[in-house]
């Protein structure tokens, strides 16, 4: 057997199969991911498994090439042949080997483009995502996870990453994808984040927006004010009502802003802070990383209280006056984007105040309108699509996991009715962190669904929010310290069923889709 005659093999095969098993010898049989097979250099590349175990494998004549020496793996002369293959962990090692020689599997900057973020906590939903976007013009963001998310979860950033690249290459998806480093704090996850190759920076500023702020007094408002770390802004509470008091702001759509004085002291107290914390956060990232392709997303989402169109205007004009570039802005919207589930709110005034944010974001030009907390905000999505203006950025997590429990609800009953149990009794404790209001006596104890009820259960607002705010614990839990009690037996379910999985990831995402499928 040689490389001419494996390739022949595959070109028979009828375009519609995923999977095609080859026998290479007695004892050797792999089931091949036909869209990864890809050809370098005279050796040919594809994912395989054996015993549901995912490996890259390697054909070659040619090991002698240098480039093959930097995966790290074993290697089987074949019988009969000249053809040796090597088999290939999946690991961050063989992703930078991988890179080296594809640049489809490197993450790149999205820019100025509509764009849909797909958290993976479990590593394993990144090829059904890859076939979500069939006949959709939204550029992906595959791996995208928060600190949060990652220290709930045990993984690393570099674990992330790769989990996203072998998807890529198993599904042959060469168009191009994004690493988002999601809801960066401090300098050191900037260090975590841009080490591990993440392209997309998020700098969440929120522990530095001040809520409340309208519950004060106007004198009491202008002495904090006046307090300010104005030296750090680079301005002056004079220059700052002199530019915005009373200043009737044009936009498009025949819109216009006139900020009362009380509004701009309201925007400098309840940002300034914010807006002097990003400007160090990119200034340190500038001079760390020196010439790091990137591009920054700004959260301003995760607050309290709304963002007023004068204050996403404020925040944009002041922030562009410090030199920082942003390519992604994420208001906090009117209504709640509470977790896993739809927009709870007056949808024809979120979409009044929408079109507002998208006439502020096209009077400025540079940058889009992000949704997080996007996951399963169906109404929202129909309003925007409705609005047909901008560019946005829609950011999803929880929702993918989810889907993944649905597959154990679907195959595994009594394992899910376990994991519901466990999720139900920490909730209160879990949600602190999460904007959610799901009732916890709403759900019965678990043994008291049957079967068939239980894929029904993930349409109810207080099983997806039980299920979503404690994946921490039902992944990284353990008996006596040793044993997963859950994580495990979660993922070999999925392994098994790997093609369910990726079905119902589809149907879902899709379904966050099909609003915007007239922007092909």
């Amino acid at each position: 057997m040689n490389i001419e005659m494996i390739k022949e093999m595959f070109s028979k095969t009828d375009g519609k199969q995923n999977l095609f098993t080859v026998k290479f010898e007695e004892g050797l049989q792999i089931e091949i991911y036909l869209n990864s097979v890809k050809e370098y250099n005279g050796s040919l590349f594809f994912i395989g498994r054996r015993n549901l175990i995912k490996s890259l494998y390697i054909l070659s004549e040619n090991f002698t090439d240098k480039s093959l020496d930097l995966f790290e793996g074993e290697k089987v002369k074949l019988n009969g042949g000249s053809v040796e293959i090597k088999k290939c962990f999946l690991n961050h090692k063989n992703v930078l080997a991988i890179q080296n020689i594809f640049s489809f599997t490197k993450p790149v900057p999205i820019g100025l483009n509509d764009s849909f973020g797909f958290g993976d906590r479990l590593g394993l939903a990144n090829a059904g995502h890859v076939r979500s976007l069939k006949g959709y013009n939204f550029k992906p963001i595959f791996a995208q996870q928060s600190i949060r998310e990652l220290t709930r979860t045990n993984r690393a950033p570099e674990e992330v990453l790769a989990a996203s690249v072998w998807a890529v290459f198993q599904e042959g998806y060469e168009s191009g994808f994004g690493a988002d480093a999601d809801h960066l704090k401090t300098t050191h996850d900037i260090d975590l984040m841009v080490k591990a190759g993440y392209k997309t920076i998020t700098i969440d500023p929120s522990e530095h927006i001040m809520n409340g702020v309208s519950e004060i007094n106007k004198l009491d408002l202008m002495k904090k004010v006046l307090d300010l770390p104005w030296n750090e802004f680079q301005d002056s509470s004079a220059n700052i009502l002199t530019r915005y008091e009373d200043k009737g702001i044009k936009l498009p759509y025949n819109i216009l802003i006139k900020p009362s004085t009380y509004e701009v002291l309201e925007a400098c107290l309840k940002y300034c802070r914010a807006i002097i914390h990003i400007k160090r956060m990119c200034d340190y990232l500038n001079n760390a990383y020196h010439g790091y392709e990137h591009e920054i997303e700004v959260s301003i989402d995760e607050t309290d209280t709304v963002t007023s169109p004068f204050e996403h205007y404020f925040i944009v004009n002041e922030l562009r006056r410090l030199k920082v570039n942003f390519v992604s802005l994420a208001p906090r919207f009117v209504g709640d984007f509470e977790k896993g589930i739809d927009y709870k709110g007056d949808i024809d005034l979120f979409t009044k105040e929408y079109l507002k944010h998208v006439a502020i974001a096209e009077y400025f030009g540079f940058y889009k309108i992000s949704f997080h907390s996007g996951s399963d905000k169906f109404k929202v999505y129909e309003a925007v699509s409705k609005v047909g203006k901008g560019f946005i950025h829609i950011k999803t997590a929880g929702t993918s996991y989810l889907e993944a429990l649905k597959v154990i609800a679907i195959k595994e009953p009594d394992l899910f009715r376990d994991i519901l149990n466990f999720a139900v009794g920490l909730y209160e404790n879990e949600k602190k962190t999460y904007h959610v209001s799901a009732d916890m006596k709403k759900i019965r104890k678990a043994e008291l669904y049957k079967d068939s009820e239980l894929e029904k259960l993930f349409d109810t607002t207080d099983v997806r929010q039980a299920l979503h705010v404690t994946y921490g614990r039902v992944l990284t839990e353990k008996i006596d310290d040793m044993k997963f009690l859950f994580r495990d037996k979660i993922y070999q379910c999925l392994i098994e069923n790997e093609e369910l999985h990726y079905q119902l990831l589809v149907k879902h995402f899709q379904k966050h889709m099909n609003p915007f499928k007239e922007k092909e």
